[in-house]
């Protein structure tokens, strides 16, 4: 890449940093911010703290400062870039789908011995319910959400929650709900889909399709062949 463009790629990456992070107060904390940018868009697979602050050629500690435990309104930020998204994607539906995480040990938030598809099986992993905003030619996500396993709840979890900063508010909610959720988050910004679609994790999910319908969302999701439809006026024979 010549100056010239690195110049412009430089530019671009101040004025997103500038546009996304414009709720922070303070100076620091959106300097933090760009350098966190910065770090995710150098080249390299692992984007955790210690790699992108060597490729950054700054200590680590910066970011995981700014990531862990300075106080900014992450709410807003996310509005942000979900709306930024949406103007790039220009989104024909939204998909509502989750993803998992492999991973070795027990320490990170949410793990557990659960299904996923990224394994195609049971496996340690984390799980992540995700609202995407897609088109023919790209996707981009609008919200995340760290699905935690009832294993995480009660007295035997205290120790590994209080490890991971879980908030005592969070606790397990099935995934259904948790999209629900980001639903009304991005509503709430003035953000809603021209039509949702979801695969028949959600689809089969009685609770989830009252949800949409509650709301006023247009969707098709996919059923199992097992499940049948009657009319709203069918009764049950005894």
């Amino acid at each position: 890449m010549r100056a010239g463009e690195v110049a412009e790629c430089r530019g671009r990456l101040v004025e997103f940093a500038g546009e996304v992070f414009a709720p922070l107060v303070r100076r620091d904390q959106r300097a933090k911010g760009l350098l966190y940018l910065r770090g995710l868009l150098l080249d390299g697979r692992r984007k955790s703290m210690q790699p992108m602050a060597e490729r950054l050629g700054i200590d680590h500690q910066q970011l995981q400062q700014f990531m862990t435990s300075s106080t900014w309104p992450v709410e807003e930020v996310r509005a942000r870039l979900a709306w930024r998204a949406v103007r790039a994607v220009r989104p024909q539906v939204w998909v509502v789908d989750d993803t998992g995480f492999p991973k070795d040990g027990r320490s990170s938030p949410g793990v557990a011995r659960q299904y996923s598809g990224t394994l195609g099986k049971v496996g340690n992993c984390q799980i992540g319910v995700s609202v995407h905003a897609a088109s023919d030619t790209a996707s981009c996500p609008l919200s995340w959400r760290l699905f935690l396993p009832e294993s995480w709840d009660g007295p035997e979890a205290a120790g590994r929650r209080k490890a991971c900063r879980i908030p005592a508010t969070e606790h397990h909610r099935p995934k259904w709900q948790l999209a629900l959720d980001m639903l009304d988050e991005l509503a709430a910004t003035g953000l809603r889909p021209a039509v949702l679609v979801a695969d028949t994790g959600y689809g089969a999910n009685p609770d989830f399709r009252r949800g949409l319908e509650d709301r006023g969302l247009a969707y098709v999701l996919q059923a199992k062949g097992e499940m049948t439809a009657h009319g709203q006026d069918a009764c049950r024979r005894s």
